[in-house]
């Protein structure tokens, strides 16, 4: 089966900046991949090359058997991108911000409903403007509106960020579940303790350039890592 993600030597540009200066990487079909390194390291910018986000300067860019070099556009509705923004619309109550992403990517109102429950959004919420939200029920809500496309390959970037333990283990038990039933994971995080308990293995990058030989969570361990994210 081919890689779900395939970068060898890609370049991405910020501006005539190098955020990406060489990537390689290969993540499989059922796979959660932890990418490590240091801020400003590139991570954010390889999740938004695999979402089709920013464009591929030179090198190879295949995500969900696309060519990103060619037609960036072409795995959009495929991919969920959870990022530091919550995408969402201030003004629209949250059951109004869940059935517009729904609707966009061929879901149901239920499918809706359904994620927002299993993100623990109390039902109170739901006829509330997400501008009334708290900072962490805000995030509950765009990973629901993410959730209920039900994305082939799930891109995260800090998905713990803002969010109280109950939270934080809501999202770990669904990026499993994702990988149980054939979804991909790829995920940034400085959150190593946590992030060793649910990712496969982890990809280092720094420089905008990820080491070849990365290490399983087996096979390294927490505090080995904990040191590349110390001050």
């Amino acid at each position: 089966m081919e890689s779900i993600v395939h970068l060898r030597a890609a370049v991405a540009l910020i501006g005539r900046f190098p955020a990406l200066a060489g990537a390689d990487l290969d993540v499989d079909h059922g796979e959660i991949v932890l990418l490590r390194g240091p801020n400003g390291a590139g991570k954010t910018t390889l999740l938004r090359v695999c979402a089709g986000l920013v464009s591929v300067s030179s090198g190879t860019a295949m995500v969900l058997g696309e060519d990103l070099v060619r037609n960036r556009a072409a795995v959009r509705r495929r991919v969920g991108m959870l990022g530091h923004a919550t995408f969402l619309y201030e003004d629209l109550t949250v059951t109004e911000n869940i059935d517009f992403w729904a609707r966009a990517a061929g879901a149901t109102v239920p499918d809706g409903r359904a994620a927002l429950d299993r993100l623990g959004v109390a039902s109170r919420l739901w006829s509330l403007p997400v501008s009334a939200l708290s900072a962490g029920q805000r995030r509950r809500v765009s990973f629901a509106s993410m959730l209920c496309r039900r994305p082939e390959l799930w891109l995260l970037d800090e998905p713990h960020a803002g969010l109280d333990s109950d939270g934080r283990d809501v999202i770990d038990d669904l990026m499993r579940e994702a990988a149980s039933v054939g979804a991909t994971v790829l995920f940034a995080s400085h959150e190593l303790d946590r992030a060793g308990g649910v990712a496969h293995r982890s990809v280092t990058i720094s420089g905008g350039v990820t080491v070849p030989d990365a290490e399983s969570f087996d096979s390294v361990g927490i505090a080995d890592l904990a040191d590349e994210v110390a001050p």
